[in-house]
């Protein structure tokens, strides 16, 4: 009997209207467009403006697309995987609430949460439910309202960050296509250097976090940059050797949207060109968990079947790792 992989099937996504600009950003602090893009890569991002959306509300439009395009219904889906670092609330989960608002009135859920290595997780963990035979139909998605947690005084992280969704649905494959290899790594010691400090058990809510900004996104940036720029890299060779995989083989290199200089690491340490990245950082920003699917929306006339490709990503935590599959259409 054939070996069932996950394939994905259908990928959409959906960002918000609103285009928050590097020169919009110069007003609100001490920075420059020039600045921004030569460290980063990014021009622009976009922003849920309205106080009353969640980001439940950026996967609603993202999902429905996604059904439409794979011509099923809400139904049809068995279990909803939601990568994210900004639910609607602690509890319920955001998954749950997504499966309320599309109608998936047969789908369990939860709610995954590994910051910006987030997806790759939750497409592994997914990968296990139909690669056993235990669900035909599996939802993962991507989403974040980072805007949500961003302070907009602190020009360290305010130029970073935009809102976004991305989602891809997981289905059985006995031609040898989907996913093929992981490697996934934590290290909690990462997590002092990247971190929302409050909300949890920790510090729960109060006057004193609130006063001491301890709910909005904190990042050491040059800590961050090293580790990042040095693991996101390896693992992405990584996965290559393992599946002795050349640069020739590899149709795109799918990296987590964080900063450009660490993207352009990963592929030089991949051996491959610029024109088999998937770069949309310019005007998105790092939209967490939502960056790799987005960026797998964007390209998805320019995939073919058995297309060869590597995704890579580090987070918060820290987080990191690599995904080797087959494009399945």
């Amino acid at each position: 009997m054939s070996k069932i992989h996950a394939a994905i099937t259908a990928v959409n996504g959906y960002v918000p209207d609103y285009i928050l600009t590097n020169k919009e950003l110069e007003t609100m602090v001490d920075t420059n467009d020039e600045w921004i893009v030569s460290r980063t890569g990014i021009s622009e991002r976009r922003i849920l403006k309205d106080p009353n959306k969640a980001t439940s509300d950026l996967a609603v439009p993202a999902v429905k697309g996604l059904l439409e395009k794979r011509g099923i219904s809400a139904e049809d889906i068995e279990l909803i995987i939601f990568c994210t670092s900004t639910p609607d609330m602690l509890f319920p989960a955001t998954a749950n609430i997504l499966a309320d608002k599309i109608g998936a009135k047969n789908a369990w859920g939860y709610d995954l949460q590994a910051a910006c290595s987030g997806f790759l997780f939750g497409l592994t963990t997914g990968a296990q439910f139909i690669e056993s035979g235990k669900h035909k139909k599996v939802l993962v998605v991507g989403g974040d309202k980072m805007s949500s947690v961003v302070n907009y005084t602190d020009r360290n992280t305010c130029i970073l960050f935009g809102d976004g969704c991305g989602c891809v649905l997981l289905e059985p494959d006995t031609e040898g296509n989907g996913l093929q290899d992981s490697i996934l790594r934590t290290d909690g010691s990462g997590g002092q250097y990247l971190n929302i400090k409050g909300g949890g058990s920790l510090h729960p809510a109060s006057h004193e976090t609130v006063d001491a900004g301890l709910h909005y996104a904190y990042q050491e940036g040059r800590t961050v940059f090293k580790f990042a720029v040095t693991n996101m890299a390896d693992v992405a060779a990584e996965i290559m050797d393992r599946n002795n995989l050349t640069a020739k083989d590899v149709a795109w290199l799918v990296p987590h949207q964080a900063n450009k200089r660490i993207i352009d690491a990963t592929a030089e340490r991949a051996g491959l060109p610029e024109e088999k990245v998937m770069v949309n950082i310019q005007k998105y920003g790092n939209t967490t968990s939502a960056t790799i699917p987005m960026c797998l929306w964007e390209w998805e006339s320019k995939l073919k079947k058995g297309d060869n490709l590597i995704l890579a990503a580090f987070g918060g935590g820290f987080t990191w790792g690599s995904v080797y599959l087959k494009w399945a259409y």
